[in-house]
């Protein structure tokens, strides 16, 4: 029977194929593709219509208890500036902080020791129904 351990890091995926004998070999090949591009969610809808301050209250609110769905901070906090962010801004910042984007969008990534992290649209996008003030 072989054990084979695999770890993802730096979008590269390294496995170490132990056999009986405890003897180990390795072998290291690129993870699928390479970082995804991100961008906007695509249009959405809030059940209700939503006010601006009523967003902003919803999206103060996820990020004051996201830390407590597991994952880092550290990571929670590069989500954060990401997704407050422009574009090209947030795929710098999501690359630097070593995230694995799963959902171009952000809806969901995971840090490099696999925890996984979900983000709601309403922290990434405005919804089609916001009411604007006039």
């Amino acid at each position: 029977m072989n054990l084979i351990e695999c770890r993802l890091s730096d979008y590269t995926l390294g496995c170490i194929q132990l056999d009986n004998m405890g003897c180990a070999g390795s072998s290291q090949t690129k993870a699928e593709g390479t970082a995804k591009k991100i961008r906007k969610p695509k249009a959405w809808k809030h059940p209700q219509p939503i006010t601006k301050s009523q967003l902003i209250q919803l999206r103060e609110e996820f990020w004051d208890t996201a830390p407590h769905y597991g994952g880092t901070k550290e990571i929670w906090d590069a989500l954060r500036a990401a997704a407050e962010a422009d574009l090209t801004l947030a795929q710098a910042i999501v690359d630097s902080a070593g995230i694995i984007v799963q959902n171009p969008d952000l809806t969901v990534c995971f840090d490099e020791r696999g925890a996984r992290y979900e983000l709601p649209k309403y922290v990434l996008s405005e919804p089609k129904n916001l009411i604007r003030s006039s």
